[in-house]
């Protein structure tokens, strides 16, 4: 559970509070700021709920401040949520310009007061994500050909990387559709010897059976109907430099004896040639294919594969990098905000929550087009569970038309969204506004999302 503070000098309402809330927080009390510090500095709560007449100074707000000052300065994300009396306005205004997450009225009232902490922990959450997200960004990933990723398998395979890459040994890059093995073969690529010569791919699933051997090895003229002039291969183009071989499990047989030939000898033919080219390329394939099985099945050679696989890389699916999958989200509606001119400022809850529980099938490339298409489709700055193309359920993309629940949701985000931009998170005017009670609309908030600041 998420660590909670409460700090007041009422024994009454510490109780209550610790009663009310315990279920969903690891609740730590304090009657002052003696004891308030200590346990601050030890558990790093979100949260702070900060009544402002603390002894010595009971009658006034002076050592309420001095704790509200000491918890943003020592930890600047806290939400700290002071409670004041009921003709304190002045004193919360002033919370609220000293950074106060928000203020709340005395007499407490537990479900209101929990729907406001709840929306304190998800902002600093989400506020967490994105400070993950600036770090995988500016530290340590630069040389990674665009690759982000701060979980532990991330983490192996960068390590694993910056390994071999200095070497010129043969790497075979494993992982589903999606993963980004050509971003992984462009790094070790970028962090070789071999940098300053090019990066050569080719795709072996995607040219057809006959046309791939001259694309690789090249061809003479005349050897072939349409040969009009000497064209080089891939390979060739590679001298010097990497050369990546993508989906190589879909090679033909033939063609994997000329390369496994190719392998060996460091020297190609042109189709139609004669002559051996010598050829000095670092090989990196990549597939998605089950290559031990294929073996077995003889569909693919094995002395080929120990000659591709003298390092073999893994890349983990998207739904098992944990951290990573919000971490990437945030990263491209930043992007795909920036590129297209839209305000996108977040994803509603809804949405997170479907981010997260999504397979994601296919994995890095697929939430990349989601969210470019979000980023076009949203009518608000938050992105929804809709904008993303999914349904109810995190199983798939939306192919059911819209039901009555989900589109009297989408009038009240809308709703929400439009009366909080236009009063600027002041939540009595809005309240007012769509006329519904303080603690209807918080929890109609914080069922979409929405998070508001004070004007």
């Amino acid at each position: 559970m998420e660590p909670l503070l409460i700090v007041d000098d009422s024994e009454d309402i510490r109780k209550q509070l610790k009663w009310g809330l315990a279920k969903q927080w690891e609740v730590f009390l304090a009657s002052d700021a003696t004891e308030a510090f200590p346990l601050f500095e030890e558990h790093r709560p979100k949260v702070v709920i900060l009544d402002l007449g603390l002894p010595p100074h009971e009658e006034s707000t002076e050592e309420g401040f001095r704790c509200l000052d000491f918890f943003l300065q020592t930890i600047p994300s806290t939400k700290v949520i002071v409670v004041t009396g009921q003709n304190e306005r002045a004193n919360a205004l002033k919370a609220i310009q000293m950074s106060a997450y928000d203020f709340y009225r005395k007499p407490i009232d537990l479900k209101e007061l929990k729907v406001i902490i709840d929306r304190a922990m998800h902002l600093s959450n989400i506020e967490e994500e994105n400070a993950k997200l600036q770090k995988a960004v500016t530290v340590g990933v630069g040389d990674m050909g665009g690759m982000v990723g701060i979980c532990p398998a991330m983490e192996k395979v960068f390590s694993t990387i910056r390994k071999i890459a200095p070497s010129d040994v043969s790497v075979m890059v494993t992982g589903e559709s999606g993963t980004g093995k050509e971003l992984v073969a462009r790094a070790i690529h970028l962090l070789s010897l071999r940098k300053d010569a090019m990066f050569v791919a080719i795709n072996c699933g995607a040219i057809p059976e006959n046309l791939l051997e001259s694309e690789l090895f090249g061809a003479e003229k005349g050897s072939f109907t349409g040969a009009y002039s000497q064209m080089q291969g891939k390979v060739e183009y590679a001298h010097n430099g990497t050369l990546l071989l993508d989906e190589i499990g879909e090679m033909s047989l033939p063609l994997q004896v000329k390369l496994l030939r190719f392998l060996q000898e460091k020297s190609i033919q042109r189709v139609g040639g004669r002559k051996d080219i010598e050829v000095d390329a670092r090989v990196i394939a990549a597939t998605n294919v089950d290559i031990t099985r294929a073996i077995k099945e003889g569909k693919f050679r094995e002395d080929l594969y120990y000659r591709l696989s003298v390092i073999t890389l893994d890349l983990p699916p998207l739904r098992e990098r944990g951290g990573d999958i919000m971490l990437l989200a945030n990263l491209f509606l930043k992007k795909f905000s920036e590129k297209s001119n839209k305000k996108a400022t977040g994803f509603s809850k809804n949405a997170s929550e479907f981010i997260m529980a999504y397979q994601w099938p296919g994995n890095v490339r697929e939430m990349e087009n989601r969210i470019q298409r979000a980023i076009i489709m949203a009518e608000t700055s938050l992105i929804g569970v809709h904008d993303l193309g999914f349904s109810d359920g995190p199983e798939g993309p939306a192919l059911m038309p819209i039901t009555l629940r989900e589109a009297r949701d989408r009038v009240d985000f809308d709703l929400l969204v439009s009366a909080n931009e236009k009063f600027k998170g002041n939540i009595a005017r809005i309240s007012e506004a769509l006329d519904v009670s303080r603690t209807t609309l918080y929890e109609l908030m914080k069922k979409h999302g929405i998070s508001h600041k004070m004007g």
